[in-house]
């Protein structure tokens, strides 16, 4: 007997799904997002466009810090907590990358098995790919697509602290670093840049002997922001200590978040910093095509040739410069 084949959905019924909540319809239009087929990719536009009225409605949270530190666990308690409030929560969590699979090597339901039964809270975890910050291409147009499915809190948990956290800061409205507790010569580890795109810290896992050590990193932490450059929405990082497995300061976590998205609001900045993402992100797709087209058969076997010449002194570096550029955009 012949299996009957799966079809596709259309654009028309998977903007109906999202809109109606469906998760089913959600999950297919992120992995529409996350095709490298033309044909794909030109749905995934007109999808989005036709869904983006309904969008940036929710807040926008980045949570990061180094392995080891609850990341999982601390999203799994601050989850449950807000869907008691009535919210509902998108968490998009950048898994490591596999370098034989090229898939995500954790899962949702290992890391967070209680919350991801919850059905007013949607996970998908998504391979890394080795990206810079530990953030997917696509994190962005997924976030719009968990908006305009009523999502109200968006959750970005990234791999780790990189070099490149500033691209997950650059999609967020709220920036988020968990700290371990009693670890001050961490904190000395942490980049300085990292400490200072902070809206909040919270040193994770105070509870039982770790209080002390908890109170002490909380200390070192708001050392360290007193020689810090105030941040342009005129916030003061706020600098707290939770206990995941005991439900410790994770409403207070909420608490200042919600203070910030109220202070933010008021000032314009919530809605000035969301234009320059939009900016940042028109940039960095523009940069991306321009690296893939540098991979162009033709233009690879020019750039390649004029490396052989600079190298044996054949032309100068400059005057090869000039003849790649004039070789492009005659082929532009």
């Amino acid at each position: 007997m012949a299996t009957k084949k799966r079809t596709t959905p259309s654009i028309q019924e998977l903007e109906k799904g999202i809109l109606s909540g469906d998760r089913s319809a959600l999950a297919r239009a992120i992995t529409l997002t996350e095709s490298t087929r033309s044909s794909d990719k030109v749905k995934s536009i007109s999808l989005l466009k036709k869904l983006l009225p309904n969008t940036g409605h929710s807040i926008r949270i980045g949570i990061t810090g180094v392995p080891g530190v609850g990341k999982s666990t601390f999203i799994e308690a601050f989850g449950q907590m807000l869907t008691r409030e009535g919210r509902k929560v998108g968490v998009l969590t950048i898994d490591p990358t596999s370098q034989k699979t090229k898939g995500s090597i954790l899962g949702d339901k290992t890391r967070m098995e209680n919350l991801s039964r919850d059905p007013n809270v949607f996970i998908r975890p998504s391979p890394s790919a080795l990206a810079l910050g530990g953030v997917t291409d696509h994190t962005r147009e997924a976030i719009l697509l968990c908006e305009a499915a009523g999502y109200d809190v968006i959750l970005i948990e990234t791999v780790g602290v990189g070099q490149s956290e500033t691209i997950v800061r650059g999609m967020v409205d709220f920036f988020l670093l968990l700290v371990l507790a009693g670890a001050g010569d961490e904190l000395q580890g942490i980049k300085k840049g990292i400490m200072e795109m902070a809206d909040g810290i919270v040193v994770t896992k105070a509870d039982g002997d770790n209080v002390k050590g908890a109170q002490q990193a909380k200390g070192d932490a708001l050392q360290a922001l007193h020689f810090q450059q105030p941040s342009q929405s005129g916030w003061k990082t706020k600098v707290l200590t939770t206990s995941s497995i005991e439900n410790k300061g994770i409403s207070e976590v909420w608490k200042v978040i919600e203070d910030y998205q109220s202070h933010a609001d008021k000032s314009g900045y919530l809605e000035e910093n969301r234009r320059k993402q939009q900016e940042q992100w028109l940039e960095e797709i523009i940069e991306q095509k321009f690296h893939e087209q540098m991979g162009n058969r033709v233009i690879a076997k020019m750039r390649s040739q004029l490396l052989k010449e600079v190298r044996n002194n054949k032309v100068l570096p400059l005057e090869a410069a000039e003849q790649f550029w004039k070789h492009i955009t005659r082929h532009w």
